[in-house]
């Protein structure tokens, strides 16, 4: 997927371009290509971003530790600012911002990177709590039918007085 350079957008028909997706992304180990579409619109002061993709991951429960195949499927939409970046940071090197600045921003005249995008909404679908399946047992131990023989108590000669002590007191 290349990136798109933000101005050229809007010179696109209806001012979007569309990528049709059947490829694996770097640094996102999956079984089979991701596949799907995403599609960026230039609105002006914004771009609106859309897009539904799968794919399959190999996992590891954190119960059992077996590996197992899950389908991540992600549909999402999202609007990105257009603004420079901002230049205003106190000496401290702090910036201080609104509700409204906490959102994602691009510069007007910079590029969107639809593969990058797009990785980042698989990890926000990667579950945080990998379970092979709902009921599943965790890691089985082995064990014997017998009990255990537990060794004698070696008592310390040294605390036998406190013991003989103790042993007054109770009667």
């Amino acid at each position: 997927m290349a990136r798109i350079y933000i101005p050229q957008l809007i010179h696109a028909p209806d001012r979007t371009e569309r990528f049709d997706i059947k490829e694996y992304l770097p640094d996102l180990e999956t079984l089979t290509p991701v596949q799907g579409f995403v599609e960026v619109s230039h609105r002006g002061n914004f771009l609106e971003v859309e897009g539904k993709a799968e794919t399959i991951m190999t996992m590891v429960c954190d119960r059992c530790l077996q590996q197992f195949n899950a389908r991540l499927a992600v549909k999402m939409s999202e609007f990105i600012w257009l603004q420079e970046s901002l230049d205003s940071l106190d000496d401290r090197g702090e910036v201080e911002l609104t509700a409204d600045e906490l959102v994602e921003s691009l510069p007007p005249n910079g590029y969107f990177e639809p593969e990058s995008w797009l990785y980042e909404q698989f990890c926000l679908e990667i579950p945080p709590r990998k379970l092979c399946d709902t009921d599943c047992p965790g890691i089985e131990l082995e064990r014997d039918d017998k009990p255990e023989a537990v060794p004698p108590v070696e008592v310390d000669e040294r605390w036998a007085a406190l013991q003989s002590l103790k042993n007054q007191l109770s009667n």
